[in-house]
């Protein structure tokens, strides 16, 4: 973990992930609130092993490969080991979640395109806190989100790699359906 960095922690990340695509499975139905629940435990449990070695809160891009999840003409195959656990097939999966999705899940960001040309959204986002700084200092700072203003990184984030790939373009319907915030 690096000097400037106090968390290390994934939790947050992979918890706005899971929350995002759980959604599908709840709004477009045929799964129950337990199956809704045990999916979202599974994915958490999934996601954690495997990403365990491959968080670098000092380096947010560094891996970032490794921990896209997408779904297109291919099930992710993390996706598809919670939803067998609930009793849902690849096939079922395809059906109640976007047929086109990539969803990042960085250190301090979370964030997702629905679409191969959608645009960019994120779902979550925070900054890190210096060693040896109380959290009640961070909470305090200027922009009252838990972040520090004096840390604000000038390299371009993962998100915005992609953008500047050319990645951009009106919104999708599910845009609008997906928000959280921190």
């Amino acid at each position: 973990m690096h000097t400037l960095c106090a968390r290390g922690t994934m939790k947050p990340e992979i918890n706005a992930a899971v929350g995002f695509l759980s959604r599908f499975l709840r709004v477009k139905g045929h799964v129950n609130d337990r199956q809704v629940q045990t999916f979202s435990q599974s994915l958490q449990d999934i996601l954690s092993e495997q990403y365990k070695h491959h968080w670098f809160p000092d380096r947010p891009c560094k891996g970032s490969g490794y921990r896209c999840i997408r779904i297109n003409h291919k099930m992710d195959p993390l996706v598809g080991q919670a939803g067998q656990r609930i009793g849902l097939t690849i096939q079922q999966l395809y059906l109640l979640l976007p047929s086109e999705l990539t969803l990042w899940v960085d250190p301090f960001e979370v964030s997702y395109r629905i679409g191969e040309d959608g645009s960019i959204c994120v779902l979550y986002e925070s900054q890190p806190v210096p060693i040896g700084m109380p959290v009640s200092a961070a909470v305090g700072s200027p922009s009252g989100n838990g972040s520090v203003s004096s840390m604000v990184d000038t390299r371009i984030s993962c998100r915005d790699e992609v953008r500047v790939l050319g990645r951009t373009s009106p919104s999708k319907t599910y845009n609008n359906m997906m928000t959280v915030s921190s």
